[in-house]
């Protein structure tokens, strides 16, 4: 089953402005306002930002969102803002917003193809010096309901993508295959691929995201009603439980899915690529797409691969409760109400790993201190 990005684009736009201006949102993204404490978004060109002496300006912490909402959090918290105009990004982001505390914001568009244009735009921006930066994706996704819950905000260590695959109809798959989907040049579904492709599967730091989820895994939550009742029908945890701060995996893949055949086929995917080592839990579009760009860059010398890290939050859930079609857990994810929770919970999580870079720079400029 096949759904376009756009379309959930507007679903999420009719939702994110009455979301994101209730008084529980107001309160929850008020309440952590770090490293400067301003919540504005504005010009503040006149206020010499330091520049390398190539022209571009440092950066601790580049923040790359996917869509508006997710940006926005962002923008609402960590202001006064001085934009950036960077060629090649996105029309509809064209600016990279940077505060005096040299974190920066910018936001690729969804799907594939604009995360990896507008993040080699970026890296190949002469307008930045991004040699020591620190970059954390930061998006909401699907979630498996085994391994988290709606709002529950997941750091990864493996990118895995899913699109890179052969499949079969499942109406049409051999008899003894358990899915329509295969690895590339297989000749069945539980043979690992070449990985001639050399995007199928990245490993992060692994120290990295065990430092962000150390700093992290203590927050508060935001939480909703909606999700609540959403959660209520699932008959497990952690489905079932509050969202909370994990660590679990993440697959990319440009086509919307829904069900449980095709979240098993996920989950044995994720094993597959990264030799046992990887645990799916969240869906998404861009991660792959986004950290092959980075990888361009940091081929030579722009980049470091190892200053890149994850966050996933759960906005929807991957597969139905028993009792539950797969075409409505689909149809209808927005009323699973996990949508504000999932981008506040962005700023909640990710912000004080920001806070912790910013301000103890000079432990984290040589790299992940040794804890």
């Amino acid at each position: 089953m096949r759904i376009v990005a756009a379309f959930r684009r507007n679903v999420y736009a009719r939702h994110a402005r009455k979301a994101l201006t209730s008084r529980n949102a107001a309160v929850a993204l008020t309440s952590l306002s770090v490293i400067t404490g301003c919540a504005s978004a504005q010009d503040d060109s006149d206020r010499g930002y330091d520049r390398h002496d190539n022209g571009g300006r440092h950066v601790k912490v580049m923040i790359i969102s996917m869509f508006g909402p997710e940006g926005q959090v962002w923008l609402d918290n960590l202001g006064p803002w001085q934009p950036v105009k960077v060629p090649g990004l996105s029309p509809d982001y064209p600016n990279v917003n940077c505060n005096r505390d040299d974190v920066c914001v910018m936001t690729t568009g969804m799907g594939h193809t604009n995360a990896a244009a507008s993040i080699m735009a970026l890296g190949f921006s002469d307008q930045f010096d991004l040699r020591h930066t620190y970059f954390l994706v930061a998006g909401i996704a699907g979630i498996d309901p085994a391994r988290g819950t709606v709002g529950a905000a997941a750091w990864a260590k493996y990118l895995v993508d899913f699109g890179i695959q052969w499949e079969l109809d499942a109406r049409e798959k051999p008899a003894d295959w358990e899915t329509g989907f295969t690895g590339i040049n297989t000749k069945g579904p539980k043979e690992k691929p070449p990985l001639d492709y050399r995007t199928e599967v990245f490993a992060l730091n692994a120290s990295l995201a065990d430092a962000a989820y150390a700093i992290s895994r203590n927050v508060k939550l935001s939480d909703s009603d909606e999700a609540k009742v959403a959660r209520a029908k699932f008959s497990y945890a952690p489905a079932n439980q509050p969202p909370a701060v994990i660590q679990c995996d993440t697959l990319a893949g440009d086509t919307w899915w829904s069900g449980k055949y095709i979240g098993e086929r996920a989950r044995d995917w994720t094993r597959l690529l990264t030799d046992g080592k990887g645990v799916y839990c969240t869906t998404q579009q861009e991660d792959n797409a986004t950290f092959e760009a980075l990888k361009r860059a940091a081929s030579v010398n722009r980049v470091d691969l190892s200053r890149v890290a994850v966050l996933r939050t759960g906005s929807d859930f991957d597969r139905p409760y028993q009792g539950q079609t797969a075409a409505d857990n689909l149809l209808n994810y927005a009323s699973q109400g996990g949508f504000a929770p999932a981008i506040q919970n962005l700023y909640l999580t990710g912000g004080p790993v920001v806070k912790e870079i910013v301000t103890h720079w000079g432990a984290w400029q040589k790299g992940v201190p040794s804890h």
